[in-house]
């Protein structure tokens, strides 16, 4: 079973996300007609705590009763704005909008699911947590048109508005020929 953790976005939030996606996926695929890149539907579109990846069932229902103890966080409220990409220089292989504001909330909810998952056999991310939703995974681009690419996602606008977060979400992803789809399994509220 493939396993991640994750913040839901609300309706609302979500929606604009998909409308500043798309706009921005317009003003892309124009300026380098040799991209490449699979979209993130609306339904898809959420924060990543931690990846967790393909593990057996025994494996699942030990981190579900890990994340079943909870979390020592109050709901707090977060701003999706503004786009951004991965790496931060070179081949460009992610698009996504930003977390403005609730980023330290979700830094210290990674900290938290690092201490649960990492004592039972999780492998730590060396990475600097940046908090974020992705809103294109990038296959290729036409060779040169990453500076390009880069400014748009400077000047594009987008503030998809802010949503209270009130739980963390183990979610099951299932891949098919059709793309993704992400089933909760687990919501844990935050108190």
């Amino acid at each position: 079973m493939r396993l991640f953790i994750g913040i839901e976005l609300d309706d609302r939030v979500r929606t604009a996300a998909a409308a500043a996606a798309a706009r921005l996926r317009s003003r892309m695929e124009g300026a380098d007609k040799g991209l490449s890149a699979r979209w993130v539907p609306a339904e898809n579109l959420h924060v990543t705590l931690w990846f967790i990846g393909d593990v057996a069932d025994s494996r699942a229902l030990e981190i579900d009763a890990a994340l079943r103890t909870g979390f020592d966080a109050s709901p707090f409220t977060m701003r999706v704005a503004g786009f951004g990409a991965f790496p931060t220089s070179g081949p460009l292989r992610v698009f996504w909008l930003g977390v403005r504001a609730g980023s330290e909330n979700l830094s210290a909810l990674y900290a938290q699911t690092a201490a649960l998952l990492i004592p039972k056999g999780r492998e730590e991310d060396h990475r600097a947590y940046s908090a974020h939703v992705t809103v294109a995974r990038i296959k290729a681009t036409s060779r040169g048109s990453g500076p390009a690419l880069r400014r748009i996602l400077l000047h594009e606008s987008a503030d998809c508005g802010e949503c209270r977060v009130s739980a963390v979400t183990l979610f099951r992803s299932r891949i098919s020929s059709r793309g993704a789809t992400y089933d909760p399994l687990l919501r844990v509220p935050l108190q």
